[in-house]
């Protein structure tokens, strides 16, 4: 099922299950109820709600934003230094050139056809990935500079392949969700909260109250829909991407 399809459901039931209590809630108020008697006090306390909530709700946002932006961070370093591990080889022996980029090219297309789809079904690197840099490491440190110009170049080889290492290392550990379960809890039953006090200041059936009111769950369903999609950094609709590796290795023809 399409995740924007699950929005719209998902908003769409908030706003029935609302105007359906209100409706029902108003059927049993008597004709001689006046609105105006809510006690000053209820107004305080959903102005303070709806406050706290909203400090909630931003910070959970920013939270798992910054989380999706440093995730994409650690898929740019990583493709950075894959790109410099390929450049820098020019300096070594034909034989030892074609099997470093070889094994860079095999490294990407393995990540972006193979573990991508993985880390956004289960949270995780895969195996394959990690024996790839490993063969990549290998070719790197096993070969024996044979001159001064290929000796200059063997250190930073080695540390671009660290950081490719390093990169790949926070890119797995970002991949699963980052909203601990309790974070959800808080701010499901924040909402639920939230939109109960609604009723507190005795809704009516008017149209204006009815559209706010359909108005404001929608808006809170559609926040926590943001907050769960981001809460993903690979794995979901609003994700990072693998487009670092498409722009630096584009001879790979690995599509957009």
């Amino acid at each position: 099922m399409s995740e924007w399809l699950v929005l719209s459901l998902a908003m769409a039931a908030a706003c029935a299950v609302v105007l359906s209590i209100a409706f029902f809630n108003h059927r049993r108020i008597s004709e001689d109820d006046d609105p105006s008697e809510t006690p000053d006090v209820i107004e305080y306390m959903t102005m303070m709600i709806g406050v706290i909530y909203a400090i909630v709700l931003g910070l959970a946002i920013a939270g798992v934003w910054e989380g999706r932006g440093a995730a994409q961070e650690y898929v740019r370093q990583e493709a950075q230094a894959l790109h410099e591990v390929s450049v820098r080889a020019e300096v070594y022996p034909p034989e030892v050139r074609a099997r470093i980029r070889s094994d860079v090219d095999a490294y990407v297309t393995h990540v972006v056809t193979t573990e991508w789809k993985a880390m956004g079904d289960t949270g995780e690197v895969t195996d394959k990935g990690a024996e790839l840099l490993d063969r990549i490491r290998r070719d790197v440190t096993d070969y024996q500079p044979q001159t001064d110009h290929e000796g200059q170049a063997y250190q930073p080889l080695v540390d671009q392949v660290a950081l490719v290492d390093d990169a790949r290392s926070s890119r797995a550990g970002s991949a699963g969700d980052t909203m601990p379960g309790v974070v959800w809890f808080g701010l499901i039953i924040g909402a639920l909260v939230t939109v109960g006090m609604i009723f507190a200041l005795q809704i009516r059936r008017s149209f204006r109250e009815m559209l706010l009111a359909g108005l404001f769950s929608a808006l809170i369903a559609f926040l926590l829909f943001l907050i769960w999609d981001f809460d993903a950094p690979y794995g979901r609709g609003i994700a990072a991407t693998a487009e670092p590796f498409l722009q630096q290795f584009p001879h790979l023809d690995l599509g957009g």
